[in-house]
């Protein structure tokens, strides 16, 4: 049997300082004491001794370390106001040399100028076009001084969030993510159970020439299996209208956020288009739905009620969210829709 060896020696040089990973997000310095404190003996009872001054280091110590890494920090905020950021949150941000406001997946119920006075931070507007086409501003110096990316819900709520830490894991920066509530969680507040929620979909705005149809696909089987289909309905933020984006003129339509109403529109013509073509459609008129506004804020609404009856319904300001049931549902869940239900339907029955 082979002999192991020969093995590294230590660097004794009072120089020689190394940095060991002790832990994961933990590390330890370990130094020669310095040469000009050399130890000194006390006598027994020496008050210093009784104080807990311990003689000066004859060896290697490891001792609590002033480095920091520094990183790129995408930070939830939440769904309600500028209060709804974490504590943990709220330290990185205030310590941050920028922080940046993303602002085209969500919206809070309060403005920028809410945010910056509660934090007591200048923030950066960070839109669709920056996130996605210029990553590499907000990236910038952040493996040498801490950046933070600032997102409405959760961090996760979007997969261009995603895209922004694989930039910065092959630019060789450190991130960390710290999470908060988001609608994929929070739509329980209208009693239906999370776990019997299916695939989520999108629902966008349809215009002359484009209206998409796909999705349904996933409210179909969600559907046949006793699924609920949670529908995030389409946000438009710093949209180019198609004559200004062939001039190429940096000119933008108002905001817009579909509706409840809207989204179970068009979700009831794409019910007749079926009908029409001779399919079974996965869901009727008479469907139960629930709608969902500002959830997290103190003026949310929640109502249950039918698909017709959601194009009439009048939930107020945005964000809205829809949610499609699985058909089935338990006692409690219609026991808490039956809280929300519209006036016209008196009672839920599981539609």
């Amino acid at each position: 049997m082979g002999t192991l060896g020969p093995f590294p020696t230590f660097d004794p040089s009072p120089s020689a300082h190394r940095l060991v990973l002790a832990t994961a997000g933990s590390y330890l310095r370990l130094r020669e004491p310095p040469a000009s404190s050399p130890p000194t003996s006390r006598k027994k009872g020496d008050s210093e001794t009784l104080r807990g001054v311990s003689e000066a280091p004859t060896s290697r110590e490891a001792v609590a370390p002033s480095l920091e890494f520094k990183m790129l920090y995408l930070i939830g905020l939440g769904l309600g106001d500028a209060k709804d950021i974490t504590v943990k949150g709220l330290e990185v941000v205030r310590r941050c040399s920028r922080v940046y406001l993303e602002a085209y997946t969500s919206v809070l119920t309060v403005g920028k100028d809410a945010l910056e006075e509660f934090y007591g931070r200048k923030l950066i507007l960070a839109d669709r076009e920056e996130v996605e086409q210029e990553a590499d501003n907000i990236l910038k110096d952040a493996d040498v001084s801490d950046v933070a990316f600032l997102v409405v819900g959760d961090p996760f709520g979007a997969t261009t969030h995603s895209d922004l830490i694989l930039r910065a894991t092959k630019l060789g920066i450190p991130y960390r993510v710290i999470h908060n509530a988001s609608i994929m969680n929070a739509v329980g507040c209208c009693g239906l159970q999370l776990y019997k929620f299916g695939e989520t979909v999108s629902i966008v705005f349809w215009t002359d020439t484009w209206r998409p149809e796909s999705f349904f696909d996933k409210v179909k089987k969600n559907r046949q299996n006793g699924m609920h289909t949670l529908c995030l309905l389409d946000i438009k933020v710093k949209e180019q209208s198609l004559e200004n984006l062939i001039r190429g003129r940096k000119i933008y339509e108002p905001p817009r956020y579909m509706s409840v109403n809207q989204a179970a529109q068009q979700l009831l013509e794409i019910v007749h288009n079926q009908r029409a073509r001779g399919e079974e459609p996965a869901i009727t008129e008479e469907t139960l739905c629930v709608g969902l506004a500002r959830v997290g804020a103190e003026d949310q609404k929640i109502a249950a009620g039918t698909l017709q009856q959601m194009c009439t319904v009048d939930l107020g300001e945005p964000l809205h969210s829809l949610v499609i049931t699985g058909g089935t549902l338990h006692p409690l869940e219609m026991e808490m829709l039956n809280l929300f239900s519209i006036p016209e339907s008196q009672s839920i029955n599981g539609l």
